[in-house]
This record gives structure tokens, sequence and C-alpha cells, in this order.
């Protein structure tokens, strides 16, 4: 009885430190991402003058996966003139680290030279129309137009630099086919009772009692629609049929002067589309 009670409590202790061992981690782990993996935003310089604002924008693409295709800014400025300024512009989506020089116009040179921006706030707001995500950075107002008249790197080149390169993976389709592989092409010939040259195996004392069949020739051979390519014309006489890709056809300047071997041709088609005429 004791030894079932001490085996429950090492049971239930390894239970709860294994529970307490997983929250740790966890939040270990979302600690450690709040504080070096969260979304961040630079200031860039624009190429487009007083009206232009460059921007980088860097988060976790993995974690996070969403496609960004607006930017906001706003400024607060309840002891100057205006008191508010709020400006959006969309661009092209982007699902992973980039950076975009936007033209907003005299608006911005309006925020820009706002009085009193030095001791107000300017929101930068950077979204995903499509999932409805959105990050935001506050900046002091002084220290928003620092970083503005300070930033030496264009979005152009951050682009260049921060470019995922990654390997264009190739995939190869197997080949498949419902149409069975050509026969490799031999010399020997088939001793069967049509071929002539084994006809006298299969007369009389050679086995089947039937006399052996009289060659004739054939006056036109042709295919009728419904061919499957299945090569056994081809294998049977190859002086006469060709298979190809689609379909079958008659060698130009075929020999038709053993009809046998066209007959037997025909009989060995599976959907019966060889035709032939004796002369």
């Amino acid at each position: 009885m004791n030894t079932t009670f001490i085996a429950m409590g090492i049971a239930l202790l390894a239970g709860v430190g294994l529970v307490v061992t997983i929250g740790v981690v966890s939040l270990l782990s979302g600690g450690l991402h709040f504080l070096f993996a969260r979304p961040k935003l630079s200031i860039l310089k624009t190429a487009n003058g007083e009206s232009g604002f460059a921007f980088s924008f860097k988060w976790n693409s993995s974690r996070e996966p969403a496609k960004f295709d607006n930017i906001r800014i706003r400024l607060f400025n309840p002891f100057g003139s205006p008191t508010q300024v709020d400006l959006t512009r969309s661009y092209d989506t982007a699902t992973s680290t980039f950076a975009r020089d936007l033209d907003f116009g005299e608006d911005l040179k309006n925020l820009m030279n706002a009085e009193g921006i030095a001791n107000a706030s300017v929101e930068v707001e950077v979204m995903s129309s499509k999932e409805g995500i959105a990050h935001h950075f506050m900046f002091k107002g002084q220290k928003f137009l620092d970083l503005y008249k300070s930033a030496t790197v264009l979005a152009e080149t951050f682009n260049e630099e921060n470019a995922l390169n990654y390997p264009k993976p190739v995939f190869t389709n197997p080949k498949r086919s419902f149409i069975a592989d050509a026969l490799p092409v031999s010399n020997k010939a088939l001793k069967i009772s049509s071929n002539p040259e084994f006809a006298g195996e299969f007369a009389g004392a050679g086995g089947s009692g039937e006399a052996a069949k009289e060659n004739f020739a054939v006056s036109k051979v042709w295919i009728e629609d419904g061919c499957i390519v299945c090569d056994a014309c081809e294998a049977i006489f190859p002086e006469v049929f060709e298979v190809t890709d689609d379909t079958c056809i008659i060698r130009p300047g075929a020999p038709l002067d053993n009809g046998l071997l066209v007959e037997e041709a025909a009989d060995a088609c599976p959907v019966e589309v060889i035709k032939f005429a004796k002369a």
C-alpha cells in the first residue's frame, strides 16, 4: 500500500514538473521573441524630395505570414498647428522584409513643417489590408524629424542588400504512359504457321495436322481510326507498319506480296483497325 502511494506521488511530481518546464520554456521563448524578434521599422532616405517618405520594415514572416500593403503616418500635435494630420498610402504587396519610397505630396510637407512638431508625437503604422494586421511605431516629433533628415540609406539599396535569394526548387515529373514500350528490334522470325519460313514444320506430320497456308498478295493496306499504338503490327511486319507516337501508318513503298504477314498483323491488332484487300 505504501509503495503504491509513493509511486503515485512520484508520478504526480513528475507531471507537475513537466507542466512547469513547458510553461517556463514557453515564457522564455515568448520573452526572447519580444526582445529580439519584434517587427522593426526604420526611416530611410527618400528620393522623392520633401514630399517623399522612405522606410524599411523587418518582421518574422515565417512566424507571422502577412501581406503588407499600406502605411499610415499620423501627427498628434495638441499644442501646435495643425493639431492632427493623417496620411495613408498603399504600395505593392510585400511578404517578407522590404523597403518602400512613397510620394505623399504636399500633405507630408505640412506635417513636417507643423508648428510645434518638436513637442508632438508621430505614429507610423504598417498595415496588411487583407489580413487586418497592423504594427504601430511611435516617435517623438523631434526624434522623427532627426531620423528623417539624417537617413542615408535609400530604399532601393536596402532591398538589394536584404533580398531573399532562395534557390528555386526543381521538380521532375516522372514520365507516365499507358502505352507499352516499343519491342526491341530483333532479326528473329516468329515460328508460326503463317510464316512461310516455317510453313513446312506445321504441315501434315509437323504436329498441327493442317496444310501450310498459301501466301497471297494484297492490293491495299490501311489503318482505321482508333489505333492505340501497341506496336504489335510493327513487331510482326515492320517493312509495312510503322508505329508513331499517336497512331500507326503504312510505310511508303511497303511490300504487299506477303499477305500472310499482313493478315497476321491484322489478327494481332487488339482494336481491329488494320484493314487490307487481297490483290
